[in-house]
C-alpha cells in the first residue's frame, strides 16, 4: 500500500525526522490560509499523486500551465494561482503512463535553502535477506539512471536485524554521502530512526529523494515515498486509514475485498492462476508467444467457488481484455471447484471473449468433465504451452 508524500512526512516526523512545515489542501479555497500559516517567503506547491517524476511531469489541460507538478511560489498570490491551476487537472509523468492521474490533493510546504541533494532509501535486500540502506550523492535524480550511468555512486549498507543501525553503519553511510559538520551529527539520529520507522510500520520501501543538506549544514527530508507490506496492514489500523482509494485501480480494490492477489497490467489477455510462481510463468509464456498479459491474478491455493467467480468478474470487467487464460494446478485447490466457479461466473456475466482453460492436478478429470458438459464455448488445453498458444491465436484471430 502506498501513501502520499505529506502523509509519509507526518509519519516520519512522528519518529523525529526533520521535515519542513507544510499543509495539505483539498480545494483551491484552502490555499491562501495554508500559505499564510507558513513562514515563507518561498513556498513549494506539490501535487499529491502516487507516482514519481511529479516535478518533470506535465498537465494535460492547458489551463493548468506548463510548470510541472511541483512549483515554487514566491508570493501567497502565486500559491493560490498554482493551486487553482493544479487541483482537478490531470498530471502525466513517466510513472503514470499517458493517461496520467488527476490531482485531488496538494501539499503547500515551506521552502528550503538547499546546499546539496542526496539520495537515501531503505528496502529489503533479497540477496542478503536484510533491510538495507541504499544511498548516493546523486540526489534528485532517478536512481535507475544513476545505477545505469554511474553505479559506483550507489552504496548499499545492509543492517544486522539483531543489532540494528550500528555506529559503523552510520559511519559507512556518512562516508558514502560525504557528509561533514552538522550533517554528521544529524546522521547519528536520522538513520537509526528511519530504520526503526521501517521496521515498526512494516514498510516495504522508504525513499527520501532528495535528502538535502541545508545551507546551515543540517539534514532535511525534502521528499518522502513510503510503501507498506499489504500483508501486515492488519497490525496497523492507523496506516490503513491513510489509504487513498482514488489513487488505486477499481479492479484492484474489488480484488482486495475478496482476498485476491490482483495487479492490473497493460495487455489484453486476462489471467486467472493459482500460485504466484505459476502466475508469473503464465504471464511469461504469453509474452513469449507475442502477446501481453492484462493482469496478474493469483486466486490462492484454497480458493472457493465464490472466490473464483469474483476473480472471473474482475477480469471481464476490464474492457482491454480480449481473451482469458485460466491456468490451474490443483493441489489444495481442486480442479472441479475451479470448473464450477468458472461456469457460475460465465453464466452470470456472460462470455464475450475467447476463454482457454488448462487444468491439472487434484480432481482434474472431474473438472474437465464439468466444463465439457457445461455447453459453454470454452477452449480446452492440455498443458501450459498449449494453453498459451491457443489463447494468443484466439485473440489475434479475433
Amino acid at each position: 500500500m502506498n501513501i502520499h508524500e505529506y502523509q509519509a512526512k507526518a509519519l516520519l516526523k512522528g519518529f523525529g525526522a526533520p521535515v519542513a512545515a507544510g499543509v495539505p489542501i483539498f480545494s483551491a479555497s484552502e490555499a491562501e490560509a495554508a500559505a499564510r500559516s507558513l513562514p515563507g517567503p518561498l513556498w513549494v506547491v506539490k501535487s499529491q499523486i502516487h507516482a514519481g517524476g511529479r516535478g518533470k511531469g506535465r498537465f494535460k489541460e492547458a489551463s493548468a500551465g506548463d510548470k510541472g507538478g511541483v512549483r515554487l511560489a514566491r508570493s501567497v498570490a502565486e500559491v493560490v494561482e498554482f493551486a487553482s491551476q493544479m487541483l482537478g487537472s490531470t498530471l502525466v509523468t513517466k510513472q503514470t503512463g499517458a493517461s496520467g492521474k488527476q490531482v485531488n490533493r496538494l501539499y503547500i510546504e515551506d521552502g528550503a535553502d538547499i546546499a546539496r541533494e542526496l539520495y537515501c532509501s531503505l528496502l529489503v535486500d533479497r540477496a542478503v535477506g536484510r533491510v538495507a540502506f541504499v544511498v548516493s550523492t546523486e540526489g534528485g535524480m532517478d536512481i535507475e539512471t544513476v545505477a545505469h550511468d554511474t553505479p559506483e555512486k550507489i552504496v548499499t549498507v545492509a543492517i544486522d536485524p539483531e543489532v540494528g543501525v550500528s555506529s559503523a553503519n552510520v559511519a559507512a553511510i556518512v562516508s558514502a554521502l560525504k557528509l561533514d559538520g552538522a550533517a554528521v551529527k544529524d546522521a547519528e539520529t536520522l538513520f537509526p530512526l528511519l530504520y526503526r520507522a521501517f521496521i515498526e510500520k512494516d514498510m516495504s520501501l522508504l525513499e527520501i529523494n532528495p535528502l538535502i543538506v541545508l545551507k546551515d549544514g543540517h539534514l532535511r527530508l525534502l521528499d518522502a515515498k513510503v510503501s507498506f507490506d499489504g500483508n501486515a496492514l492488519f497490525r496497523h489500523a492507523d496506516i490503513e486509514a491513510l489509504r487513498d482509494l482514488t489513487e488505486e485501480d477499481a479492479k484492484e480494490i474489488e480484488a482486495h475485498k475478496h482476498d485476491l492477489a490482483y495487479v492490473a497490467l497493460s495487455g489484453n489477455i486476462g489471467c486467472m492462476v493459482n500460485g504466484a510462481g505459476l502466475a508469473m510463468a503464465t504471464m511469461d509464456i504469453i509474452k513469449l508467444y507475442g502477446a501481453e498479459p492484462a493482469n496478474f491474478l493469483d486466486v490462492g491455493g484454497g480458493a472457493s467457488r465464490e472466490k473464483v467467480t469474483a476473480a472471473f468478474k474482475i477480469i471481464t470487467a476490464d474492457p482491454a481484455v480480449k481473451g482469458i487464460l485460466i491456468n490451474i494446478f490443483g493441489g489444495i485447490m481442486k480442479c472441479d471447484v475451479i470448473a464450477e466457479g468458472v461456469i457460475a461466473a460465465v453464466r452470470e456475466v456472460g462470455l464475450k471473449v475467447p476463454l482457454v482453460v488448462r487444468l491439472e492436478g487434484t480432481n482434474v478429470a472431474l473438472g474437465k468433465k464439468i466444463i465439457a458438459q457445461s455447453g459453454l464455448d470454452v477452449i480446452a488445453a492440455d498443458d501450459l504451452d498449449d494453453a498459451a498458444r491457443k489463447i494468443v491465436a484466439a485473440v489475434k484471430g479475433a
